[in-house]
């Protein structure tokens, strides 16, 4: 075989390989994280939206929608992966205080 080709063929995967590690793999990792993030959207989170709107989660529809306040009074329906951000987090035991212990 020509030593030539072997070096070609060496830096052709090398090439490969270094594209996988900076390019593809960080792609992966934020698409995994941006699913998780969705997938753990709950009432009272406040959003923002791909088209930049912001405003609090009043209710989760389904998988893919959930019902978005915007201004008062004004909600409107979002497809949960446009969802580019989770601003604060609803904290559900903090809406309840805890019960003091009766000694």
């Amino acid at each position: 075989m020509d030593p030539q080709l072997v070096q070609t063929i060496i830096m052709i995967a090398m090439l490969f390989g270094i594209m996988y590690f900076f390019m593809i793999r960080p792609q992966q990792k934020r698409l995994k994280e941006h699913q998780e993030m969705v997938s753990a959207i709950r009432r009272g989170d406040t959003v923002v939206t791909a088209g930049g709107l912001i405003g609090k989660v009043t209710k989760v529809i389904d998988d893919n929608e959930a019902m978005v306040e915007i201004a008062e009074g004004v909600r409107v329906r979002v497809i949960r992966q446009t969802v580019t951000d989770v601003r604060s987090k609803s904290d559900p035991s903090a809406a309840t205080p805890p019960k003091p212990a009766n000694d």
